[in-house]
């Protein structure tokens, strides 16, 4: 991989996610369909990518995962992602009425633009990385979170292998909270403009080397290891875009150079998860009698 774009291709997603989202502002467009178009963009840049540019050769080669990994980017995106979309302006009505933003929204959309962002960024970041790691610690969320984990290879679209109630819990304690704060719509999609693209890289089968950036964002380097089949290490970057806040809590684990766990997957001692099932059974799974013994 040329070392230019190994070194520089996720800033550079992330920076021109940013100045479109700062463009469409300005001349007051729409904003959602920027936010849209760059994680596209970015899931498809990464995906044609690695297919000449493979972290691990290995990890292009389907083994019997791919029909998983569609249905689930599937149901993502045409139905738990509209529904929870639904879900926040359902809520956002019942507390508020039509035509009232909250208490917090009018000191909250006072503040400068930026700092709106960074606010709601952290706050956000913060409900993701605590449903996160109780979804490693909590036997019923990891079953859940299992779903996830079950592949064996990393490679772009494994982003969007989740089960729906672990991403429906994650939006419940990250964005709703913040919705209901009274931070404008556009400081959400802010933080969206930035964090969109970075989460469409980071399960990418690309030898990226982010540098300083691996301090600042959640990247496929530091991700590797919380795919890591050993505990010891997957316990770690727990963060979503960011991973400040697992330089807050001491999780944060970090290898120039030296980011390789030996395998990926689920842990040992999650054999009796269905991870070489197809889409529909580790979704039911959940539901099954002795599904979450410990």
């Amino acid at each position: 991989m040329p070392v230019f774009l190994s070194r520089y291709l996720l800033v550079l997603v992330a920076v021109a996610s940013l100045g479109a989202f700062a463009a469409v502002r300005a001349v007051g467009g729409p904003l959602e369909p920027v936010v849209l178009l760059a994680s596209a963009v970015t899931l498809l840049l990464a995906s044609v990518m690695e297919r000449h540019f493979p972290y691990r050769a290995t990890w292009n080669q389907p083994n019997g995962d791919r029909a998983t990994d569609w249905a689930s980017a599937a149901a993502m995106v045409a139905v738990v992602e509209p529904m929870l979309k639904l879900l926040g302006t359902l809520t956002m009505v019942a507390v508020y009425g039509h035509n009232s933003g909250g208490e917090g929204s009018a000191w909250l959309q006072s503040l400068p633009f930026v700092l709106q962002v960074v606010l709601a960024a952290l706050l956000i970041e913060f409900g993701k990385y605590w449903s996160h790691r109780l979804h490693h610690q909590v036997r019923a969320l990891w079953w859940l979170h299992a779903m996830h984990h079950s592949s064996e290879r990393l490679y772009a679209l494994n982003n969007l292998r989740f089960h729906p109630l672990n991403h429906i819990i994650n939006f419940a304690v990250s964005m709703l909270p913040v919705m209901l704060m009274g931070f404008s719509a556009e400081a959400i999609l802010g933080y969206l403009a930035l964090s969109q693209p970075v989460l469409m890289l980071q399960h990418a089968n690309l030898d990226l080397r982010s540098g300083w950036a691996n301090y600042v964002f959640s990247t496929n380097e530091l991700h590797r290891w919380h795919h890591s089949t050993e505990s010891a290490e997957a316990d770690a970057n727990f963060g979503s875009a960011f991973i400040l806040w697992d330089q807050v809590f001491g999780t944060f684990r970090y290898q120039p150079g030296q980011n390789d766990p030996a395998r990926v997957g689920l842990f040992a001692s999650t054999t009796d998860y269905p991870a070489q099932a197809g889409y529909w059974t580790q979704l039911n799974s959940m539901f099954l009698p002795g599904c979450c013994r410990a």
